[in-house]
């Protein structure tokens, strides 16, 4: 079984950071690229971020661009996303995302293009 668990969440204060992280099991994550989303209530699910398998290609939505970071270490078969500067906006339930892929630089901000899925993390920034 094909398995991807987000931790890392949690209460912080605006301008705090969090570190979000996506384990993977039942599988080698270097076999595919990652994506980060997030769900807030009443809204579509958004794309955050995404990486590519060889980690060189890295995508960003403008509302997080030079706050957030995605990185991976496929040795420990886990993908991060290093969030920084945190916004009430922000808040959300946050979603890691595989799709398997022969390419070493492809990668995508768009949902329906993933096949796993975590259950998600909360990340709520509130004073």
């Amino acid at each position: 079984q094909l398995h991807l668990v987000e931790s890392g969440g949690g209460l912080v204060q605006p301008g705090g950071s969090l570190r979000l992280s996506c384990a993977a099991s039942g599988f080698t994550l270097d076999s595919y690229y990652i994506g980060w989303f997030r769900q807030a209530p009443g809204k579509e699910r958004e794309g955050v971020s995404c990486i590519s398998r060889s980690g060189a290609i890295t995508k960003y939505a403008d509302a997080v661009k030079g706050r957030f970071t995605i990185s991976r270490d496929n040795a420990k078969n886990t993908v991060y996303l290093q969030m920084n500067s945190l916004k009430p906006e922000d808040t959300a339930v946050y979603y890691c995302a595989a799709r398997r892929s022969e390419y070493w630089t492809l990668t995508s901000m768009s949902p329906e293009m993933y096949d796993y899925w975590g259950q998600g993390t909360q990340v709520t920034v509130s004073s």
